[in-house]
C-alpha cells in the first residue's frame, strides 16, 4: 500500500462516509475503521493526561485524589463499556443484515437502560464520596481535599455513560469517524477549561472541567441521532418500552458489564495495595504511570474495536470467513504498535513520569511502575483484539470467564502475595499485572481459535 493510497484511506475515515464493511478490502476496510477509532480513543485518553498534568501542580494530596477517585469510577466506565459493548454488537448484526430500522431501535432502549442506571450511581457516588476515598485507603487529608472531587465526578456517571455508550452505537453502524468527533469536542472543551477552573476552584475545578467536557460531546452525539444523516437516526417510536429488545440487550450487556468490573475492580485491590505498601509516593507514582499506560492502550483498543464492527457486521452478512480474517490482520497490526509502546516504555519511562511531577520519590516509584507494566506489551494487544472480536460477535461471556480467572483468580491473589508475604511491596504489586495480562491473551486467543463465537445469535 502506498503513502498516497494510506493518505487517501486516512482522509476518508475522517470524513464519515458511509461504507459496507461487509465486502470488498479487509485491510482497507480495518484502516477506515481504525483510524478514526484510534483517534477517539486518543481524545479520551487526554482526559486523563490533561487532568493529571494540572492536578499534579497541586501536590500529591491532590494527585492521589485523582487516581483513587478514577480507580473507582472505573466501575462507571466498565457499566459505560458493557452497554456500549452489547449495543455496538447488536447495531452492527442489524446493519450486517441491512436491516437499518431494527438497528436505530436497539440503540433506542439501550439508552433507556442507561438512564436507569446512572441515576442508582449518581445517587450513591455524591451521597458516599468520602466513604469511597475511605474504602481505597486514602488518608484523612486525602478525603479532605478529594471528597468534592469525587462527588462532582460520580455527579455526571449518565454523561460518561452516554458518551461511551452512544459512540457504541456509531461504532456498530460502521460511523467511527462521529464517534471520534464526539471525543474530540469533549476532550478540547476540557483542555480549555481544566487549567482555568483549578486556578480558580482548586481540585475540583478539574472534575468540573472533566464533567462538563463530557457534556458537550454527549449534546454534539444527540443532535446527530436525530437530525444528522448516520446510518442510525433516531425517531420518536423507536423510544418504545420494547422488553424483548432490551432483554436481548441486557443479555450481552450484563456480561460484557462484569467482564469490565472484574478487569477494574482487579486494577482496584491493585491500587489499594500499592496505597498500603508504598505509600502516597507510591500511590502517585503508580497513577502517573497507569494514565500514560492508558494513554498508549485506548489507541490499540480502537484497532479491537475495529475487530468487533468487522466481526459482527460480516456475521450479520453470513461471512463468517472474512469476520475470522479481519481479526487477524488487525491482531497482527495492534502486536507491531504496542511493541514499539514497548520499547517506549522501557527506555523512555523516566523521561515521560518527570514530565507530571518533579518529586524524586514519586518519579521513582512511577518509572519502576511504568517499566513493569510496559514488559508485556505486546500481549496486551492482542488480548484486546481477540476479546474484542468475541464481544463484537455477541459472545460476551467467554471473555468474562477468561477475565474472571485471570484478574481475580490469579492477578489478586498474585499481587498480594508478591506485595505482602515475599515483602516486595509496591513492586509486587506492579509485577501481577503484566502476568496476568499475558496469560489473559493466551487464553483469548485459544478460545477465537475454538470458534465457538461463530454460532451465537444476536
Amino acid at each position: 500500500m502506498s503513502f498516497k493510497n494510506i493518505f487517501t484511506i486516512i482522509k476518508e475515515s475522517l470524513n464519515g462516509e458511509n461504507h459496507d464493511f461487509t465486502q470488498g478490502s479487509i485491510r482497507r476496510a480495518v484502516f477506515l475503521l481504525a483510524v478514526p477509532m484510534i483517534l477517539e480513543l486518543s481524545l479520551e485518553s487526554v482526559f486523563a493526561l490533561v487532568d493529571m498534568f494540572f492536578v499534579g501542580k497541586l501536590g500529591e494530596n491532590a494527585i492521589a485524589s485523582v487516581g483513587l477517585t478514577e480507580s473507582v469510577i472505573a466501575l462507571v466506565y466498565s457499566i459505560a463499556m458493557g452497554l456500549s459493548t452489547a449495543a455496538g454488537a447488536v447495531v452492527a448484526r442489524r446493519v450486517g443484515e441491512k436491516d437499518i430500522e431494527g438497528a436505530a431501535h436497539a440503540s433506542a432502549q439501550s439508552l433507556i437502560i442507561a438512564f436507569i442506571i446512572s441515576a442508582i450511581l449518581t445517587v450513591t457516588g455524591m451521597v458516599y464520596a468520602g466513604d469511597i476515598l475511605g474504602m481505597m485507603g486514602a488518608s484523612k487529608e486525602v478525603i479532605a481535599d478529594g471528597t468534592i472531587f469525587t462527588r462532582i465526578m460520580f455527579g455526571g456517571s449518565l454523561v460518561i455513560i452516554l458518551l461511551f455508550l452512544v459512540n457504541g452505537i456509531f461504532r456498530g453502524a460502521g460511523n467511527a469517524a462521529m464517534a471520534m468527533k464526539s471525543l474530540w469536542i469533549a476532550s478540547f472543551v476540557n483542555i480549555i477549561l481544566c487549567p482555568v477552573l483549578i486556578h480558580f476552584f482548586g481540585l475540583k475545578g478539574a472534575a468540573m472541567a472533566t464533567v462538563t467536557g463530557r457534556t458537550s460531546g454527549v449534546l454534539y452525539q444527540c443532535y446527530h441521532l436525530v437530525k444528522g444523516n448516520g446510518i442510525v437516526k433516531f425517531k420518536v417510536p423507536h423510544f418504545g418500552f420494547d422488553a424483548v429488545v432490551i432483554k436481548n440487550i441486557i443479555n450481552i450487556a450484563w456480561p460484557a458489564t462484569l467482564q469490565f468490573i472484574i478487569a477494574s475492580g482487579s486494577w482496584i485491590v491493585v491500587a489499594r495495595l500499592v496505597a498500603e505498601t508504598g505509600g502516597t509516593a507510591a500511590s502517585a507514582g503508580y497513577q502517573i504511570a497507569i494514565r500514560n499506560v492508558i494513554f498508549f492502550i485506548l489507541p490499540a483498543w480502537g484497532l479491537s474495536n475495529a475487530a468487533a464492527t468487522l466481526v459482527g457486521q460480516n456475521l450479520g452478512a453470513k461471512q463468517v470467513h472474512r469476520a475470522e480474517k479481519s481479526v487477524n490482520i488487525t491482531a497482527k497490526y495492534n502486536a507491531v504498535f504496542m511493541g514499539i509502546v514497548m520499547l517506549v516504555f522501557l527506555f523512555f519511562s523516566g523521561h515521560i513520569i518527570r514530565f507530571f511531577t518533579t518529586d524524586a520519590e514519586v518519579i521513582k516509584n512511577g518509572v519502576r511502575a511504568l517499566r513493569t507494566f510496559g514488559s508485556a506489551y505486546i500481549f496486551y494487544g492482542i488480548g484486546m483484539v481477540m476479546t474484542q472480536a468475541l464481544n463484537g460477535a455477541g459472545d460476551t461471556r467467554t471473555p468474562t470467564w477468561i477475565n474472571f480467572v485471570c484478574f481475580w483468580l490469579l492477578q489478586i491473589p498474585l499481587a498480594w502475595y508478591l506485595a505482602k508475604p515475599l515483602n516486595m511491596h509496591a513492586s509486587g504489586a506492579f509485577l501481577s499485572i503484566p502476568i496476568a495480562e499475558t496469560i489473559l491473551a493466551l487464553a483469548a486467543w485459544y478460545f477465537f481459535r475454538r470458534g465457538k463465537w461463530k454460532e451465537v445469535k444476536v
